[in-house]
């Protein structure tokens, strides 16, 4: 690296432009900047003979016998992998298309309506930048985020971009039915009640994040997402059919497919 690249000075004139790497890519750069190329990582092999656990929820509300099975599925999946896919949850397919649609509309509209959301203040209710932790990251990551902060108190109607806003909260409604249910599994997979979690208040914050990841002109040099764990206590996760998505696993990284399917 040359000795006088200043790096401070590039993250900060990147981050005061508020167009995020879709404004990077629409300008029609051909290198990235250099505060987005990743340290080198020794790959994992190709393969291994697992795939990650994938979960039917069909009849855990109603059959003792299905729940108790599925109980074991969940505590066994939870244990080994901390992460599975869930089918049949009973969100129906249009609301998972219309999410997913309504996320691309908002990074792919006008700049001057993204930009009014532009922010590092979290405590706001709906939060849009390029990497939370840009200032202190090691690497920033070639994408832009849109959080709203959706419980325990929701934003109003109008605080959310008209883009997207109808259904960001439908399928809200339908996640937390979803998260109650999984909490529910994992409490009796922990031999507790089944209302112990969410008896806690493990139910009662909910943030949606919504992940933009625009063409890469350099991708051997950078990654979407880089390596990591949640912080939260569970993550629901909507993936659109692109794809890309890794779990690792005893030194192994295992391509996921769709993680939440009808």
């Amino acid at each position: 690296m040359a000795a006088s690249y200043d790096r401070a000075s590039e993250i900060k004139a990147f981050d005061e432009t508020k167009l995020g790497v879709k404004g990077l890519v629409d300008a029609g750069i051909t290198k990235i900047p250099q505060f987005f190329v990743q340290p080198p990582v020794q790959s994992s092999p190709k393969s291994l003979p697992v795939e990650i656990p994938v979960i039917d929820l069909t009849g855990v509300e109603s059959d003792v016998v299905l729940r108790s099975e599925v109980v074991k599925q969940v505590k066994s999946a939870s244990e080994t992998f901390g992460f599975f896919q869930v089918v049949n949850h009973g969100i129906p397919l249009e609301v998972l298309d219309e999410m997913l649609e309504g996320v691309r509309r908002f990074h792919e509209a006008e700049v001057e309506i993204k930009k009014k959301y532009y922010t590092r203040d979290v405590s706001k209710k709906v939060v849009y930048n390029s990497n939370f932790d840009l200032y202190e990251g090691l690497a920033a990551n070639c994408r832009d985020t849109m959080l709203v902060n959706m419980a325990p108190e929701p934003p109003k109607l109008d605080e959310l971009p008209v883009v997207c806003r109808d259904v960001t909260f439908k399928y809200t409604s339908y996640i937390k039915e979803l998260g109650i249910t999984l909490f529910e599994l994992l409490s009796e997979g922990l031999g507790l009640k089944s209302n112990h979690l969410t008896g806690i208040d493990c139910d009662k914050g909910l943030n949606v994040l919504s992940h933009y990841y625009p063409p890469c002109p350099e991708p051997h040099l950078t990654v979407g997402t880089t390596k990591h764990s949640d912080p939260d206590f569970l993550t629901v996760l909507l993936q659109d059919g692109i794809g890309g998505l890794q779990v690792f696993y005893e030194n192994y990284w295992l391509k996921c497919s769709l993680c939440l399917e009808p």
